[in-house]
């Protein structure tokens, strides 16, 4: 299914009162005035828990049961929902899943299993659990309801900055660049992000449909999905102006930047669009108006350090 404008707005209706309207502050990159849209400040830290309440409050049935595979922070959007709704949740994420996320989506009150050393691995074993009466899986981005949830962001930017040019967004699976996708329709430009050790879109673009790719780097635990999803590949048609690649140390240096300058603890993942700027990957035309979705804030805060 091609996800548009419509879904998303239905989306944000339902998620009235469940999510946070997330703040947008401008900032100073290389001289170049930008937007940064500050998702990580969402609900469990990503802006996960759009797409994942969404999926589930769009059954028709309440479900008993939450079965969703995750690198992390779709596991912990998965926990939130759950909690929130009055149900359980159970998670099943890859080896390469940070500790620290592992213990945050525990603290929640889901059960959690890992599964495999990669996301497929884990998302494999989550469909077998979610077989069963009741059940209701979540995927992390292939779902119609996960793009159109995901796609609020791009709903509540357009009200936060007038006159937009242009958005740059960190791709994984696809959903939250789908999302984005649906809503601007063509109407602002919308540039992915991809860090060079995960190309999934990329690859995916070269060859005209989603395919499996190597992935690694350190954005891997938010952003290494091996696959774009299919609806958000589909969503995406006529819509995306471009794909642009960064390297790890180029969104290490986005991180640290985020934090010098602005106190902003960001994850890799939640960095890496950011990192597009920083590192001159995409470079805006005089008086273009550009925004960022800073997307996650979910690792050890001991990580980020100051730049030397």
């Amino acid at each position: 299914m091609r996800v548009g404008p419509t879904e998303v707005a239905a989306a944000a209706d339902r998620l009235a009162g469940r999510v946070r309207l997330t703040p947008v502050i401008d900032a100073d990159v290389n001289g170049v005035a930008v937007a940064l849209k500050l998702e990580l400040l969402q609900h469990t830290g990503s802006f996960k828990p759009r797409g994942a309440f969404n999926r589930v409050l769009s059954e028709t049935t309440s479900p008993r049961r939450l079965v969703a595979a995750s690198g992390g922070n779709h596991g912990l959007a998965v926990a939130h929902v759950a909690r929130e709704l009055g149900v359980e949740a159970t998670i099943y994420v890859p080896e390469t899943t940070p500790s620290v996320k592992r213990r945050w989506i525990g603290a929640l009150g889901a059960s959690l299993v890992v599964a495999g050393r990669h996301y497929q691995e884990a998302l494999e074993a989550s469909r077998e659990a979610a077989r069963g009466p009741g059940v209701v899986e979540v995927h992390a981005y292939d779902h119609p309801a996960t793009v159109a949830g995901q796609g609020t962001v791009a709903r509540e930017l357009d009200g936060q900055v007038p006159h937009l040019d242009t958005v740059l967004v960190a791709v994984g699976g696809g959903g939250l660049i789908a999302g984005v996708c649906a809503w601007f329709d063509g109407r602002v430009r919308v540039v992915a992000v991809e860090p060079a050790t995960a190309p999934t879109l990329a690859r995916a673009r070269e060859v005209g449909r989603p395919v499996d790719v190597d992935v690694g780097g350190v954005a891997a635990d938010s952003l290494g999905a091996t696959r774009i999803g299919e609806t958000p590949f589909a969503t995406m048609q006529g819509r995306l102006d471009r794909v642009v690649l960064v390297s790890d140390e180029g969104i290490v240096e986005a991180q640290r930047r985020l934090w010098a300058e602005l106190r902003l603890v960001a994850e890799p993942g939640g960095a890496t669009a950011f990192a597009a700027l920083v590192g001159g990957a995409y470079r805006p035309a005089p008086g273009e108006r550009v925004a960022v979705i800073v997307c996650g804030a979910n690792t050890d805060p001991a990580t980020v350090t100051d730049p030397p």
